[in-house]
């Protein structure tokens, strides 16, 4: 009698076993995305107009994360008009930024058609 029980008690150890070390595999919640890359050159403009000090392609910093403005659509025009005349009405819950009159044209339509890039 004592054979007839141990057999099926080690296939349900086994059984068990098995299972749990399956289960620790799987991932345990959402993959997170891939940060996204900055090119160099974007990134040397937004460092020389101290941009990053309030802003991050992926993630609200002090303002909105360039993806999220990205979502706004705005032409790169329109970005630079609100570079060196800022709308806060534009971004309620965030703190007003400061005019950046200091930013070239050309400088500035760059770093705007970059953004648009982030739409999604």
């Amino acid at each position: 009698m004592k054979k007839n029980l141990f057999l099926p008690a080690v296939a349900l150890f086994l059984l068990f076993s098995l299972s749990q070390s399956f289960a620790q595999t799987k991932p345990k919640g959402p993959v997170a995305p891939k940060p996204t890359v900055v090119p160099q050159d974007i990134n040397a403009l937004l460092t020389k107009y101290s941009c990053l000090a309030c802003h991050k392609a992926d993630t609200k910093l002090i303002g909105p994360a360039y993806a999220e403005v990205a979502k706004k659509k705005y032409t790169p025009e329109r970005m630079l008009e609100l570079i060196y005349k800022p709308e806060p009405k534009n971004w309620p819950g965030y703190p007003p930024m400061a005019a950046l009159p200091n930013v070239p044209k050309e400088d500035g339509i760059k770093i705007a058609k970059w953004i648009n890039t982030l739409a999604k």
